[in-house]
């Protein structure tokens, strides 16, 4: 949780050394090199130093829990999920602490209602529903669809940018996670597993069949309970709700994210907006060497030319990609693989990685994204 942020990060720093003043042709063999002695170097600060820290950390965290279980307080655990769901620190929470007391108590007792507390999409689908209901403009025109998506698809990221645009709908996300969790207690269900991702046909393959009623009864629950108070803060707002107010909440989300998201564009209307200024570009081929390295190269100091010293240029092997990237440049015959693999990214296609006129289209749109 805490070193592959910082190990990205310095990853990052440690390239940036030698950014430029590599030879063409030598990139890969440099950049690989420094991953692995900079990965082990931080594989052994991790297992030295932040390993104790963090175990330290979830035993505390794991006595709260279990505090809140013994005195059942179980449901006011929706004050901190819900708005850390908002703010993308509930995976932290989830993964950390939720998902590792929820297995070692499913490994005692078959189940664990710990699996419920962030994977129900009950309080998503009231604030979406109110949404469809008493929303205006861009935010009730793309609430059936955020829903589809939230609540069968498990993303609840969607729902994400609602709470943003209109911060007082967390009372309705906090009342929603608070009922649905209250209703598992009094009736003892759980999962048997983590529902990942959190979509409700995940969560009923992991109902036992003596919690199929409990959670069936959580999820309408926690949805009329959000769905009631955000209704009700929704009529009382007057303000007038401009179609860039979901537009403008989304790309907040995606800052708070760290990266493009990829159900952005049900928000946006399809609309392909760049939400913030491209700084990594990755050129991708089968081997992720020679013509893409090349590539990577010539595209490198255009872009240098252009006077856009923040913008990175790597080369990686297309079954190596992450959705990490802001733009990714391929031989058209590897589009659709790419497209795949980095959904987020936006996908110029080339057919010759060594003198294409698209690098120039790029370097302009890298100089619009600052725009």
């Amino acid at each position: 949780m805490i070193m592959g942020p910082l190990g990205g990060w310095s990853m990052r720093k440690v390239d940036s050394l030698w950014d430029g003043k590599i030879k063409p042709g030598f990139e890969m063999l440099v950049n690989n090199f420094a991953a692995g002695i900079w990965g082990m170097v931080l594989t052994i600060l991790g297992f030295v130093v932040m390993s104790p820290v963090v175990t330290w950390i979830a035993d505390r965290l794991g006595e709260g829990v279990d505090i809140l279980v013994d005195n059942s307080l179980l449901p006011f655990t929706s004050v901190i999920i819900e708005p850390a769901k908002v703010l993308f620190l509930n995976n932290a929470l989830n993964h950390g602490v939720l998902t590792p007391l929820g297995t070692t108590e499913a490994a005692e007792s078959g189940k664990s209602v710990l699996f419920l507390l962030e994977a129900n999409p009950a309080a998503g689908a009231g604030l979406l529903l109110a949404y469809m209901m008493f929303g205006k403009g861009l935010a009730k025109a793309s609430a059936p669809g955020a829903l589809l998506i939230h609540f069968v698809g498990g993303i609840h990221e969607i729902y994400f940018p609602y709470v943003l645009m209109k911060p007082k709908l967390i009372l309705a996300m906090i009342a929603g996670g608070f009922t649905q969790i209250l209703v598992n207690v009094i009736f003892s269900s759980g999962l048997r597993a983590p529902a990942a991702p959190g979509s409700i046909l995940a969560v009923y393959a992991q109902t036992p069949g003596d919690s199929v009623l409990g959670v069936t009864l959580s999820v309408l629950a926690g949805a009329a309970a959000t769905f009631a108070v955000a209704a009700i803060l929704l009529k009382m707002d007057k303000t007038e709700e401009a179609d860039d107010e979901l537009v403008g909440a989304t790309a907040h989300m995606e800052s708070l994210k760290g990266k493009s998201s990829s159900v952005a564009s049900v928000l946006t209307g399809g609309a392909a907006v760049m939400t913030r200024p491209i700084h990594r570009i990755v050129f991708a081929c089968d081997a992720g060497m020679g013509s893409s390295a090349m590539g990577a190269s010539v595209l490198r100091k255009k872009i240098e030319a252009a006077g856009y010293s923040d913008v990175t240029v790597v080369n990686q092997a297309i079954g190596n990609l992450t959705d990490e990237y802001d733009v990714i440049v391929c031989h058209q015959d590897l589009a659709d693989r790419a497209a795949q693999r980095t959904p987020s990214a936006t996908l110029v296609a080339v057919d010759n990685f060594m003198a294409s006129p698209r690098y120039d289209e790029i370097v302009q749109m890298v100089g619009a994204s600052r725009g």
